[in-house]
């Protein structure tokens, strides 16, 4: 499906809006309550296609698991604004034999919350079908770490684009606990093998990936005695705070994590942050919209390990308001309110760059409407993403008119505006389709988006909202 956004003829008014769920808590948030003892509720999760592939997986899994409106957790049909043709048929999980039932309907809560029944660690079921992880990364990588833990035989696979994703870094690591996985020359499918119980043991990487730390600390709730995982840099800690929550004896020294096995975890009530990943689309459709356009999102996660979006806009010059709230949680909520302002080019790199990582190619977009250059380092994680995000964001921004390089690990982005007019492959990748969404909005000329279906991953009804804020989108086959 493409969008055609044409560039705003008013300033953006925006305000009280919550984002949807964060999508790294929402994955974590379901698949860790699945292991618990007891119920858990969990309310604003991510409404997206990868989340519902995780839920999806749970249930084949044998976990009881209920949508808010009292329907299972299954595929649903894509944003109403793509045509019949582009939504899948609903088809329910199935769920292994001498599965528990559901847990109970509970009116109070909302469609994409979810009730959980824990089955406990020991409570996995083998699944009767393939995984199928849809284009999910985390969940494919997360569900590996458990189902290695948990001894559970599984094959998992996914969707074109999640099948050229590497996944010997988190096998590699697993392995040296004891778990028994083969991939298909280093990308999926896995196959998880029933093996011996895991032993604990130190294990050092060397990327920052909260990915690969998740899957060997959840693996590590299944082994015995502690396992640690060391990285050269702090990467984002959703798992280290909802397992704490949860009585894990989890613990931090500097960049190493390390946690006890088989300790009991109980069951838990969420209201999942809005997604700061999310969230930055709409910032910075206001830092580049017309003068005197304001955006004000509720809710927001502003856990510091994943915030360095925020810190990134400040290196533009550009100022946000941040009122803290009270999440009643492990994460930290705020409301961000972001206004048209004048940026200046910044060098993105290091720490930041890694707390920012998700917002890269958005951020890149800030660098094009910035007066001077802006350059970008230290962001090669983006190269094994759904796409190829530097090359497609250079190309991108290329197309659209703007002088880019492209760097081993990042770009290089000369400032000044973009003409647009030009038609942008998503290339199957949210990220790419939202970013130069929000492009085009301030572009000389309107802007064609080729695959915007992709935007539902993370944003389900992104253009229906941009519609609301007054842009001009048509959607068409």
């Amino acid at each position: 499906m493409r969008a055609r956004v044409s560039p705003l003829r008013k300033p953006l008014r925006v305000d009280g809006v919550r984002v949807p769920g964060d999508k790294s808590i929402s994955h974590r948030a379901l698949l860790f309550a699945a292991l618990a003892e007891g119920e858990s509720r969990i309310a604003g999760l991510a409404g997206g296609d990868d989340v519902r592939s995780t839920a999806r997986c749970l249930a084949q899994l044998g976990v009881p698991l209920l949508r808010g409106d009292g329907t299972p957790w299954a595929p649903k049909p894509r944003s109403q604004e793509f045509p019949e043709e582009a939504r899948p048929a609903f088809v329910p999980p199935q769920r292994p034999a001498g599965s528990a039932p559901l847990p109970e309907h509970d009116p109070d809560m909302e469609e994409d919350d979810a009730i959980v029944l824990g089955q406990g660690l020991g409570g996995l079921r083998e699944p009767v079908a393939r995984l199928d992880c849809g284009n999910s990364g985390t969940t494919i990588r997360l569900l590996t770490g458990v189902l290695a833990g948990a001894g559970v035989e599984a094959t998992l696979t996914g969707d074109e684009s999640l099948s050229r994703r590497p996944m010997e870094r988190v096998a590699k690591p697993l392995r040296q606990l004891g778990a028994e996985i083969e991939t298909s020359f280093g990308k999926p499918p896995v196959i998880v093998r029933r093996g011996h119980p895991l032993r604990g043991s130190a294990i050092a990487s060397d990327v920052a990936s909260a990915q690969v730390k998740s899957a060997v600390l959840l693996a590590g709730l299944f082994a015995e005695g502690e396992t640690s995982f060391s990285e050269p840099a702090k990467s984002r800690d959703h798992t280290e705070r909802l397992l704490r929550t949860m009585g894990a004896g989890i613990f931090q020294r500097g960049n190493t994590v390390a946690v006890r096995g088989r300790a009991k975890l109980r069951g838990f009530a969420l209201d999942v942050p809005g997604d700061l990943s999310s969230a930055a689309f709409l910032i910075a459709a206001a830092l580049i919209a017309p003068e005197g356009s304001t955006v004000s999102l509720e809710h927001v996660g502003v856990n510091p390990t994943r915030a360095g979006f925020l810190d990134a806009v400040a290196m533009f010059g550009a100022r946000l308001q941040l009122e803290l709230g009270q999440s009643g949680g492990p994460e930290p909520v705020a409301k961000l309110t972001a206004q048209t302002q004048k940026l200046r080019g910044a060098e993105l790199d290091g720490d930041l760059v890694l707390r920012a990582i998700d917002e890269v190619p958005i951020l890149a977009v800030l660098g094009a409407f910035a007066e001077g250059e802006t350059v970008i380092r230290g962001a090669q994680e983006l190269r094994v993403k759904e796409s190829d995000r530097i090359a497609q964001t250079a190309a991108g921004l290329r197309a659209m008119g703007a002088r880019v390089d492209e760097l081993p690990d990042g770009l290089r982005i000369q400032g000044g505006g973009l003409r647009g007019g030009a038609v942008i492959d998503s290339a199957m990748d949210h990220r790419i389709a939202l970013a130069f969404s929000v492009a085009a909005l301030a572009a000389r000329e309107p802007c064609t988006i080729s695959g915007a279906e992709w935007a539902d991953v993370s944003f389900p009804g992104f253009y229906a909202f941009l519609r609301t804020m007054g842009a001009e989108v048509e959607i068409f086959s």
